[in-house]
C-alpha cells in the first residue's frame, strides 16, 4: 500500500452546486445555516476512481504530489477520494499529508461572519476540519503514520497552538515545500530532521506586520535565513487532474499592500508553455475550463510602475485557450486599476477568453475601500500604473474598471475591508457611496455584475480570546455590511436562476435556496443594523 497518503480540508473539494460564491459557503456559523441547507448546497465530493482514489484533487494535492513522486515510486504515494481514505492507511503507511485553507476559521471572510452574527458555534469549514481529523485518527491508531499538516491556513494554529494540539495531528509545515517536500517526509517518517534545511519552530507576525520566528518542536518550517521558496526550475508539473481545472501561471504578487502576507513570497512567472501543459492535465481528464491560478494576473511579467505586459498576457491566454478541449478559462485575481487604464486589453483578453452573454470570466478584486486616504495608506501600488488624484479618485478607478470589465462580459467579485488601521467613519461612508453608486449603474443597457464582500480586520489580541460579537463593529462599519448584502441580495434575486447548473429541479431548488438566503441575510443584517441604532435608509440613499 502507499507511504505517503495525502488528503486535504474536505471543504475545498465539494463542487458546491458549481453556483458562483457558494465556494464560501463553509465560513458561515454553523447555528446560521441549518446542515441539512448546508449539505444540500455543499453539493458532492470529487468522483472516485475505480481504486478508491480522486479523480481531481485541489491543486496544491497535485503538487505535493508530483513533488513526492519525483523522487519516489508512483505507487508509493496515493491521493485518495474522501469515501476511501481510511483504505488507504495501512502498516505501510508512513506519513499522512493534509492540506488546508482555513480549518479554525480565523480566514477573513469566516472572521467577518462570526463577528456579524456574534455566534458561538463553529463555522462549518472548522467542523469539517475536525471531523476529517477524527477520522484521519482513527484510522492510524496503532500504526506508525505521522500525521503532517500543511497548507496556507497553518498560520492559525500558530496564533491558536492548543488547537493544533487539539487536532491530533503530530507535525505542521509553514511554506512552500516543492523542492524539500521528499524530504520533509522521509525525515519525518525516519524522526530526524536535518536543521540545516529545517527549522523546528514558525513564522509570524507582530501588531506591525514584522516577521519573526518562534521555537516550537509542533511546527516546522524552512530555515530562517536559508533559501525561502524553491526557484521555477524545482517546481514541478501537475501529474494529475486538479479541482475545477486549477493551474498556477505565477507565484507571489510584488503589489505590497500592508495587510497581505503574500506580497513577501518571491515573484516567479510561469511561461505559457508551463501553464499549458498542466491546463492539458485537466483537459485530457474531461475539465473543459482552465481557471487561472495568481493573486495578481495583470502583474504577469509586469513592466515599470506595473504596467501591463500586454504581449505576455495575450500570449499566455492564448496557450490556454489553443489546449485542445478547453473552451473557457477565467483569472482568480486581478486589480481594478488595470480594466479602469487599459479597457482595450480587457477587450483583447475578452476576446481570446471568447467572453459573451454566456460566458461571462469571473475574477476576484480586492477594492477594500472607497476611501481615497485608505488606498494611499495600505495600497497604493494597487491603483498603478495610475494614481489617485492625478488620475482621478480611488473611487473612480473603481467604478471605470468595473465598468470597462462589465462591458466585456466580465464580473468582479469585490473585497472590501472595515477596522483597517487609521480607519475613520467617513472612509466607510465612502466605500457605501461607491458600492450604491455601482449597484444602480448600468452599462451598454445591463445592470452593473458585481459583488462586494465586507470583511472584518481582527486585531490579533481579538483572535487569540476569540471573543467575537456585532459590537465590535461601528456604525460605520455597518453601513458597510449592510450595502454590500443589500446588492448581494439583488444580484441573488436577478441572477440565481440564470447562474445554476443541473436539471432543471436541481436549478430551481439551487437558485430558491439562494434567493431565499440572499434575501434572509440582508434582512438580518438589516436587523442588526437597525438595533445599534443605524439610519438604514440614509445607507440605502448615501451617494447616490
Amino acid at each position: 500500500m502507499a507511504k505517503y497518503v495525502l488528503v486535504s480540508d474536505f471543504t475545498l473539494v465539494y463542487n458546491y452546486r458549481n453556483f458562483p460564491l457558494l465556494d464560501f459557503l463553509p465560513c458561515a456559523p454553523s447555528d446560521a445555516i441549518p446542515r441539512a441547507a448546508y449539505n444540500y448546497l455543499k453539493g458532492s465530493p470529487t468522483p472516485a476512481l475505480p481504486n478508491g482514489q480522486a479523480a481531481y484533487a485541489p491543486y496544491s494535492i497535485r503538487k505535493l504530489e508530483a513533488a513526492l513522486i519525483a523522487h519516489n515510486p508512483a505507487d508509493d504515494i496515493a491521493v485518495p477520494h474522501p469515501d476511501f481514505i481510511e483504505d488507504f492507511i495501512d502498516e505501510d503507511t508512513e506519513v499522512i499529508g493534509v492540506s488546508t485553507m482555513d480549518p479554525l476559521g480565523l480566514g477573513p471572510l469566516t472572521m467577518s461572519y462570526s463577528v456579524l452574527f456574534s455566534s458561538d458555534s463553529s463555522p462549518w469549514i472548522r467542523n469539517e476540519w475536525y471531523d476529517l481529523m477524527a477520522r484521519l485518527n482513527r484510522a492510524r491508531k496503532g500504526k506508525k503514520a505521522k500525521l503532517l499538516v500543511g497548507g496556507p491556513g497553518v498560520w492559525e494554529f500558530t496564533m491558536l497552538p492548543e488547537e493544533f494540539s487539539k487536532s491530533g495531528a503530530d507535525y505542521a509545515f509553514q511554506g512552500e515545500a516543492d523542492d524539500i517536500a521528499h524530504l520533509l517526509f522521509s525525515q519525518i517518517a525516519q524522526g530526524k530532521l536535518d536543521h540545516n534545511i529545517f527549522y523546528e519552530g514558525y513564522m509570524s507576525f507582530d501588531e506591525n506586520f514584522r516577521r519573526f520566528y518562534r521555537p516550537d518542536s509542533r511546527f516546522i518550517s524552512r530555515r530562517p535565513g536559508g533559501r525561502s521558496a524553491p526557484t521555477l526550475d524545482e517546481i514541478p508539473l501537475i501529474m494529475k487532474p486538479t479541482m475545477k481545472g486549477l493551474s498556477e501561471i505565477m507565484r507571489g504578487c510584488g503589489i505590497g499592500c500592508d495587510f497581505c502576507e503574500v506580497t513577501l513570497r518571491p515573484l516567479r512567472y510561469y511561461s505559457p508553455e508551463h501553464v499549458a501543459q498542466e491546463v492539458l492535465v485537466n483537459a485530457e481528464a474531461g475539465q473543459t475550463n482552465a481557471w487561472l491560478h495568481t493573486d495578481e494576473v495583470f502583474a504577469y511579467k509586469h513592466g515599470p510602475l506595473y504596467q501591463p505586459n500586454e504581449e505576455a498576457l495575450v500570449e499566455l491566454f492564448k496557450a490556454v485557450m489553443n489546449v485542445p478541449g478547453i473552451i473557457t478559462t477565467n483569472p482568480t485575481h486581478g486589480r481594478i486599476s488595470i480594466p479602469a487604464a487599459f479597457p482595450d486589453l480587457i477587450a483583447k483578453l475578452s476576446e481570446i477568453m471568447k467572453a459573451g452573454p454566456s460566458n461571462w470570466i469571473g475574477i476576484q478584486v480586492g477594492i477594500e475601500t472607497g476611501s481615497d486616504r485608505l488606498a494611499k495608506i495600505h495600497m497604493p501600488n494597487k491603483t498603478l500604473p495610475l494614481r489617485v488624484g492625478s488620475d482621478g479618485s480611488w473611487a473612480q478607478i473603481v467604478y471605470d474598471g468595473t465598468r470597462n470589465f462589465n462591458e466585456h462580459f466580465w464580473r468582479p467579485a469585490f473585497t472590501v475591508q472595515v477596522g483597517q488601521d487609521e480607519e475613520l467613519p467617513e472612509d466607510n461612508w465612502d466605500t457605501v457611496a461607491l458600492i450604491n453608486k455601482m449597484s444602480c449603474a448600468e452599462v451598454e443597457g445591463r445592470p452593473f455584475e458585481f459583488t462586494a464582500t465586507p470583511m472584518q480586520h481582527v486585531p490579533l489580541g481579538v483572535l487569540r480570546s476569540r471573543r467575537f460579537s456585532h459590537e465590535m463593529l461601528t456604525e460605520s462599519q455597518l453601513a458597510v455590511y449592510y450595502a454590500s448584502y443589500r446588492h448581494l441580495a439583488k444580484m441573488a434575486s436577478r441572477d440565481a436562476m440564470r447562474d445554476s447548473h443541473g436539471n432543471p429541479f436541481a436549478r430551481l431548488a439551487t437558485a430558491g435556496m439562494i434567493r431565499f438566503g440572499g434575501w434572509v441575510m440582508m434582512k438580518y443584517v438589516e436587523k442588526i443594523c437597525k438595533d445599534r441604532g443605524l439610519d438604514i435608509d440614509k445607507v440605502k440613499r448615501y451617494g447616490i
